[in-house]
């Protein structure tokens, strides 16, 4: 039976919650926001010593943290030349090299704190859909290689053979990368930061943050920390009007979707090697296996009030990469999320005022950029270095982007027709 459920958190045994804040406390560092940047922050700053307190408005992983695909990809949605364009050579190049090391970063937090995160580290695909999605891929090639990437362009069988389809002529398999279960991995980051010392509150939303002469104030309606920074890691699930930084982002849906665990020769044929994967579509699709061989497929533009294209879209491209399937597989678990978006898919750093940092728009590459930026964050708190982080600072104010509910709107609802086009075969 189709369930409107997340599927990550079935597959976690062990649980843990945390108290709501009820009273004031002191903190050299005050964290808010129970995701991938505010663990890894928390994590670096209690192992240096710091007294850290994490507030987190909901529990841990509710937003984009435990919805998220589980795609450990290296890099961002830009190609590392158009990073150079909108950045600048030496800042596009420095935020390409730290983006293609975040995969390793992730998986060494793992094996460091000890997580069960169902990973695999077989590296993930870019499948070319078309002619001009295999240029694109051939593209990336090029770049990548230039910079020393392990990535490698599949054709032909071995192609076949990877992805489990004879629809894809032509993907890069970028072997640095892999997946996890993204809910599996935020919560093994707060048993982490809790057993080093972390006061994390769930169900705690910040209400406003003051000033208290050198120090900073940040309340709740129940309690406040007194702290000497903060840090601000709530991106696309930001609450409340105590921020500007959602004003510098639009959001974007994302649909996932899950078969029951699928069993026999089909399921062993279907990505093999467990890579992770997405395709070159307008709308991209994702494709990945869970650790009980569930199929699940994931595409942008799809939001809670569109159930009937769900399911429609969801069968097209069963049918379309594993016609095997097509009528064979049941749907189980299908959920949605969203994450911060901005016009050139790179994401922002602010420092609003001296001791709060912030980030925006990971645009859905949030696990190897959170985790990245948390340690940035906590490097660059302790010793006021610039270079400690991947990118510059930029302000608030010069990243306003006008007009941005009408935008996810009108992005929502263009997508909508992309996939009812796809459905009805107008769009291939």
């Amino acid at each position: 039976m189709l369930q409107d459920k997340i599927l990550w958190p079935t597959l976690v045994d062990s649980i843990e919650r945390f108290p709501k804040l009820t009273n004031h406390s002191v903190a050299d560092v005050c964290v808010i926001g129970g995701g991938y940047t505010g663990l890894s922050a928390a994590i670096h700053l209690a192992e240096a010593g710091h007294r850290v307190v994490l507030l987190e408005a909901h529990h841990i992983g509710a937003g984009g943290s435990g919805r998220n695909v589980g795609l450990v990809n290296a890099g961002t949605w830009a190609k590392p030349d158009d990073l150079n364009k909108y950045l600048g050579e030496k800042a596009g190049e420095k935020l390409t090299a730290a983006l293609g090391a975040a995969p390793k970063l992730v998986f060494d937090t793992i094996d460091r704190l000890g997580i069960d995160a169902q990973d695999t580290r077989t590296g993930n695909l870019h499948m070319g859909h078309n002619a001009a999605g295999e240029a694109d891929v051939d593209e990336r090639y090029r770049q990548l290689s230039r910079r020393g990437a392990d990535v490698e362009v599949l054709t032909g069988a071995k192609c076949h053979e990877y992805c489990g389809t004879t629809s894809i002529q032509k993907a890069l398999l970028d072997k640095r990368a892999g997946t996890v279960n993204p809910y599996a991995y935020v919560v093994g980051l707060s048993k982490a930061a809790h057993n080093l010392g972390v006061l994390i509150y769930e169900d705690t939303s910040v209400t406003r943050i003051e000033k208290d002469g050198s120090q900073w104030r940040v309340c709740t309606s129940n309690g406040q920390i007194k702290t000497d920074k903060v840090i601000i890691s709530t991106n696309a699930y930001t609450e409340g009007e105590w921020t500007d930084i959602l004003k510098t982002i639009y959001f974007v849906c994302y649909y996932q979707i899950a078969t029951e665990p699928l069993e026999g020769e089909i399921s062993r044929k279907i990505l093999p090697y467990r890579n992770g994967s997405w395709d070159t579509r307008q709308a991209l699709s994702s494709i990945r296996r869970d650790k009980d061989d569930r199929l699940l497929f994931g595409t942008v533009g799809l939001s809670e009030n569109k159930e009937s294209l769900y399911v429609a879209w969801a069968n097209t491209m069963l049918k379309k990469y594993f016609p095997e399937l097509s009528g064979k597989a049941n749907w189980q678990y299908r959920w949605c999320g969203r994450f911060g978006f901005t016009t050139d898919h790179i994401m922002r750093i602010f420092e609003p005022a001296p001791g709060i940092v912030a980030a925006t728009a990971y645009n859905g590459r949030g696990i190897t950029t959170g985790t990245l930026l948390g340690k940035a964050f906590a490097q660059y708190l302790q010793d006021d270095n610039r270079d400690a982080l991947p990118l510059p600072f930029t302000k608030l104010e010069d990243n306003i982007i006008s007009f941005r509910g009408l935008r996810s709107s009108l992005y929502d609802t263009g997508l909508a027709l992309y996939h009812a086009g796809q459905c009805l075969k107008i769009i291939a």
